[in-house]
């Protein structure tokens, strides 16, 4: 027997083995003193080690964008932000990445209020984390979330497409 045609869209079976992976990064911005706190990767990076970057890391399955950048930047540098304190920054798309051959999305928030004082709180990933003054980011810096946090501090465009 034939299905009745409809002009509903039929719901797709999700991709599991080709989801672009969903990574959320933190500006932690001290206005007041122009302030950026970075981490710099160490030796035992997964990659770009040596290079700075912000506080970063991937969505876990089912988990709210903003909670995953709650959970990194806490895991990362024991900083303390509130979900509902969080200002969508920028959007990173890349073609592909380290652990996403499908590509990923990276949601970069921006926190002005945050509890604690960044430490280095994953000394097996990271060689350090600090303040940096804004006006003097380093050059050795990972593209895409340079790229991004350049756009915040200069209120550029909030979308860059890598890869």
């Amino acid at each position: 027997m034939a299905q009745p045609k409809t002009d509903e869209p039929r719901a797709l079976k999700p991709a599991l083995e080709a989801m672009t992976l969903l990574v959320a990064a933190v500006i932690v911005h001290d206005k007041p003193t122009n302030r950026v706190v970075l981490l710099q990767r160490g030796p035992n990076a997964k990659f770009a080690q040596g290079m700075w970057d912000l506080p970063v890391g991937k969505s876990e399955p089912g988990e709210p964008i903003t909670e995953t950048a709650v959970r990194e930047l806490r895991e990362e540098t024991g900083l303390i932000v509130k979900p509902e304190s969080l200002h969508v920054a920028h959007i990173i798309h890349g073609a592909r990445g380290v652990e996403a051959p499908n590509g990923f999305l990276t949601v970069v928030f921006a926190a002005h209020e945050w509890s604690g004082e960044p430490e280095n709180r994953e000394p097996g990933k990271h060689a350090q984390v600090s303040w940096v003054d804004a006006d003097a980011l380093p050059g050795e810096f990972v593209p895409s979330t340079a790229a991004a946090l350049h756009r915040y501090l200069a209120n550029g465009p909030q979308v860059s497409l890598h890869g």
